[in-house]
């Protein structure tokens, strides 16, 4: 049964149309010239869903402390409330055990077809250890056969390894592309030629750029310098005021190729929630002052991020466009994990659609159609 809509501005992520009607027909979007139906009114701009390639946790649910389709569905709800019709449920540095049943719940919220998840991020456990972060270096290793059982899986969707290059052979990562793995670069002190060197294994994507990498220097252009140096990968990006100077964001931007640069939470368990504090898996607590959290070693400890105000931000701090932000949060993540449905308001592609009020807060997220 097709459902008609019509919003008072949408975003195809192309170009705006006003007073724009369209319809959702099992879950897929098309654009619409008249109607003799009824029509539900969108008041609002009507933009496509916003995708994050890492989520650690929302709602209060946290990946790394629970393993199971219920967290997954909580936390992609959580999301949803800031506009994320799909994410990357994001596994931090952790036992191989603790992989093994991150990716047993992801095959079976995929299975289940639990709204949001595209499939998994591991984030770690290869890192190097001067950029660690806050990973905890006890369970930071080099990638074995136990880790390749688990990347070699077809039944887990989207799958991403962010690893540190000079820490995991070229063979391994070429290894690794084979199994269908999206190779990220991040936590990495590697230099300028080791991560070049990854990027023509096949790695595509920077893990929070600036972020736990070796700088860019005069004589030394380091993971920064290769990042926003090579044409075809991608960089996430963290707008939360926090991780990134704003004018560090900006000169990226402004710097890497247009397209390749896609806004990114690192979100951890208080999106969605009043909480202030939560359990570290390895016994720290993470404690949230304000909008920012850090460990209770010191470090920054992901984020309190979420998609929409990572939009906000980067139009009000950054000075980028609407459009742009938009498809920053969108199109280009979509491209970046081969979406073909995904990202764009076009007639065949997802219902997946947020509206928005004229400060770019949520008034209303859809997942194929439906309002979540």
């Amino acid at each position: 049964m097709k459902t008609f809509y019509r919003a008072t501005r949408l975003f195809t992520a192309e170009k705006f149309l006003d007073n724009a009607l369209f319809s959702v027909e099992n879950g897929v979007f098309h654009l619409e010239t008249s109607t003799t139906g009824s029509v539900i009114e969108l008041d609002g701009l009507v933009a496509p869903g916003f995708i994050d390639v890492q989520v650690n946790g929302g709602g209060g649910a946290f990946f790394n402390a629970e393993q199971s389709t219920q967290c997954l569905d909580r936390i992609a709800k959580a999301h949803g409330q800031f506009g994320t019709t799909a994410l990357m449920p994001t596994l931090i540095t952790d036992k191989v055990e603790t992989m093994q049943a991150a990716a047993d719940a992801t095959a079976k919220a995929i299975c289940e077809g639990v709204a949001g998840v595209l499939g998994i991020h591991f984030e770690g456990p290869h890192l190097s250890f001067p950029k660690k972060g806050t990973h905890s270096e006890q369970f930071i290793r080099p990638i074995s056969e136990q880790e390749f059982a688990i990347y070699a899986r077809q039944d887990l969707g989207i799958k991403m390894v962010t690893l540190a290059p000079e820490n995991v052979s070229i063979a391994d990562i070429e290894r690794l592309v084979a199994c269908g793995v999206k190779v990220s670069l991040g936590h990495t002190n590697a230099d300028y030629t080791t991560t070049m060197a990854a990027l023509n294994a096949g790695a595509d994507g920077f893990t929070h750029l600036y972020n736990a990498m070796s700088p860019f220097t005069s004589r030394e252009p380091g993971v920064v310098g290769a990042a926003l140096w090579h044409d075809n990968s991608w960089c996430g990006l963290i707008v939360d005021g926090h991780h990134v100077h704003p004018l560090s964001a900006q000169l990226a931007i402004r710097t890497k190729q247009r397209g390749k640069i896609m806004l990114v939470t690192d979100a951890m368990p208080p999106v969605g929630t009043d909480d202030m504090e939560f359990d570290f898996f390895d016994g720290r607590k993470v404690i949230r002052i304000g909008d920012r959290l850090n460990s209770s070693t010191g470090e920054l400890a992901g984020s309190v991020l979420d998609m929409a105000s990572a939009v906000r931000n980067t139009i009000n701090t950054l000075d980028v466009s609407l459009s742009e932000s938009l498809r920053m949060a969108a199109l280009y993540p979509a491209e970046y994990l081969n979406l073909k449905k995904k990202g764009r308001l076009l007639d065949g592609f997802d219902a997946d659609f947020v509206v928005l009020d004229e400060h770019q807060f949520v008034k209303a997220t859809y997942i194929a159609g439906n309002a979540v």
